[in-house]
């Protein structure tokens, strides 16, 4: 197949090594079929005498004896002077076959031998062709001798001959060297830098096919180009052609799958190269349809280190394409399309390559992970990006490719690559915890700032200045309500990550302190504008422990948010803070309850008695649901500890 799209391309020539070798490879196939049919017109005139003596001649050439010495052995003579044989007639087509390829060889190389051939062959065959077991001792005369009569005549034997000897002098004038690992013949001096840089390009990222065919490499000179064509893979219709010219290289690809297509032309980006459109062509027995696309680059240079540069770089990019819809395919499982292809995109442009990825399982290897790391945050058939988020799932496959890689470069175990993946998998979901956790830190800054203007109050009332207490309450209410925003915004993300219900726990547990925040800024807005100075002492008091509960939280949550980096520093100052809230709810019951004693024992009015009273007790209830959420965060961090 790969044969009929480079002759479609007009590349010929780069067929002709290939060509040289079938057709001498047919030489000796013919020769021995030959003689295979002399044995059986021996052997069927004196079964006594002739015997079959050529089993090694037919190893040599690759061709099967057993079927050969039947045919010999069961050879018969029959009245008219007939041979009988089972398989006769295939062997008289086996023959004709092989000279039809060296005909094709020779072709290659010289046209007008070839034609000159192919008349030759339509004299010889101009009587009718026996295609039966059962042939006249005539025919196979005809066939066998080196003259057809005694006039000397033409005879299918001498044409062999012949185009033995053009077949051996074409391969003496396209005599084929390997250079730097390329197959080439017919080359210039000048031709040869070409040939190497790309050959370096290949050679770099060689290793990573780990194992696939692919890569074989023919340069030629043709004419006033060096041309260069790689076969990439097994794929129909999968080649490249290279043709490199005084002042411009011409990228000529084929591929049956336009998407590779495009993600090849996008492997250039950086070189300014002058594409073509994507073509669709037809070729007879490619695929279901026939059909293959086919795009070309151009790219003038001005100096041969430019020339260079360029035909390394396509060269090191040709591994990449190797099983490439394949690995899209199975990154398209857990991500969206475009995610895969930029996963792609990002593995060949850092020369990690998907075949490692492949070659250690594919999608049963992120498989694996999820089932292993995760089981309860990602649901069976639930995509990556949908589990981690769009970025986190792109980065996760990019790990799992550069790993994949890096364990076969390097030869360690299977198993430790798995392990290496999974343990990134859990690191995503860490990260996913912690973005959760900055939403908290949020929550908690809107704590704080309730708590503020509280204090705030307390303290212009203290010091006899006025303050607008309604203003206070109406700030209060939209912190609340942006808070309660912020919280479904969060639930919707636990929801959408599988986070743990201990993340979901400490989000409620932080908007009902909001709510007993707002709440008491509402009952402070009622406080009566002269209050004694013993209430407000304790309540001064009350205002600015609740503020340092608020402050201690928002330094717990995030250093909880670094400890899955390891940082022991980080877990002490997350476990220092949650004593901190624990203290604060001790602290705050000390002056919630003095508030009640003083107002308990004294003669203060009603209203205003009442509200300080209610006040402090809301203030209180703030710093007891910190305090819970303080025991929360400390059952968090040592799970985090604990995996």
């Amino acid at each position: 197949m790969k044969s009929e799209i480079i002759e479609q391309l007009g590349q010929a020539d780069l067929l002709l090594p290939s060509l040289l070798a079938e057709g001498l490879a047919a030489n000796d196939r013919v020769k021995v079929r030959l003689s295979v049919l002399q044995a059986a017109a021996n052997h069927a005139r004196d079964p006594a005498s002739a015997r079959f003596d050529l089993i090694g001649e037919c190893r040599d050439a690759g061709i099967d004896h057993v079927a050969l010495e039947t045919l010999v052995n069961r050879a018969t003579l029959s009245a008219g002077e007939r041979i009988s044989a089972p398989g006769l007639g295939n062997l008289r087509a086996a023959i004709l076959d092989d000279v039809a390829i060296m005909i094709r060889a020779v072709k290659a190389g010289d046209a007008a031998e070839a034609d000159r051939a192919v008349a030759r062959l339509a004299a010889i065959q101009a009587g009718p062709l026996e295609s039966s077991d059962d042939v006249a001792l005539a025919e196979i005369g005809r066939l066998t001798s080196i003259s057809d009569g005694d006039g000397g005549g033409d005879s299918l034997h001498r044409l062999i001959m012949d185009l033995h000897k053009a077949l051996n002098r074409l391969a003496a004038d396209h005599a084929e060297e390997v250079l730097a690992g390329a197959h080439v013949y017919a080359l210039l001096p000048q031709d040869r830098p070409a040939v190497e840089a790309f050959m370096r390009g290949v050679e770099a990222t060689e290793k990573l096919r780990f194992g696939h065919p692919g890569l074989a490499t023919t340069a030629t000179r043709s004419g006033g180009r060096l041309t260069i064509q790689n076969d990439i893979g097994e794929t129909d219709a999968h080649v490249v052609v290279i043709a490199v010219e005084a002042d411009a290289v011409t990228v000529t690809y084929t591929d049956v799958h336009a998407v590779r297509a495009k993600f090849f032309i996008g492997l250039f980006r950086n070189f300014p190269v002058q594409w073509s459109g994507l073509e669709r062509k037809n070729s007879t027995g490619l695929g279901d349809d026939g059909g293959f696309y086919l795009v070309t680059g151009r790219l003038p240079f001005d100096s041969g280190a430019r020339r260079d540069a360029f035909l390394e770089n396509v060269g090191a990019s040709l591994v990449f394409l190797i099983d490439w819809n394949k690995a899209r395919k199975v990154l398209r499982e857990w991500v969206s399309k475009s995610d895969a292809i930029r996963v792609l995109a990002w593995a060949a442009q850092h020369r990690i390559g998907h075949r490692g990825f492949l070659e250690l399982g594919g999608g049963e290897l992120v498989a694996a992970a999820v089932h292993h790391a995760a089981p309860t945050r990602i649901g069976f058939g639930e995509s990556l990006d949908h589990a981690l988020g769009r970025e986190a799932a792109v980065d996760f496959l990019k790990t799992v490719l550069r790993v994949s890689a890096e364990a076969l470069l390097q030869g360690s175990s299977v198993r430790l690559a798995r392990d290496r993946i999974e343990a990134a998998l859990i690191a995503h979901l860490q990260r996913v915890d912690r973005t959760l956790l900055a939403v908290m830190i949020r929550q908690v800054g809107l704590a704080r700032e309730i708590a503020a203007g509280i204090a705030g109050f307390v303290s212009e009332r203290t010091a006899k200045r006025p303050f607008d207490s309604a203003a206070l309450a109406k700030r209060a209410r939209r912190i609340e309500e942006k808070a309660d925003q912020i919280v479904m915004d969060a639930r919707n993300e636990i929801a959408r990550f599988g986070a743990g219900r201990g993340i979901e726990h400490l989000v409620n547990e932080m908007e009902d302190a909001i709510d007993e925040l707002e709440q008491a800024a509402f009952v402070a807005s009622l406080v009566p504008a002269e209050v004694a100075s013993e209430l407000l002492e304790p309540l001064a008091e009350l205002c600015a422990v609740t503020v340092a509960g608020t402050e201690a939280a928002a330094t717990g949550v995030a250093a909880a948010a670094e400890v899955p980096e390891g940082h022991r520093i980080d877990t002490e100052d997350a476990l220092a803070a949650v004593g901190r809230l624990i203290d604060v709810e001790h602290r705050a019951d000390a002056a919630e309850r003095a508030v009640t004693a003083i107002i308990l024992s004294g003669d203060f009015n009603l209203k205003t008695a009442l509200s300080v009273l209610e006040l402090a007790r809301a203030l209180e209830r703030s710093t007891d649901r910190l305090a819970a959420f303080g025991h929360l965060l400390r059952d968090h961090v040592l799970t985090d500890l604990s995996t």
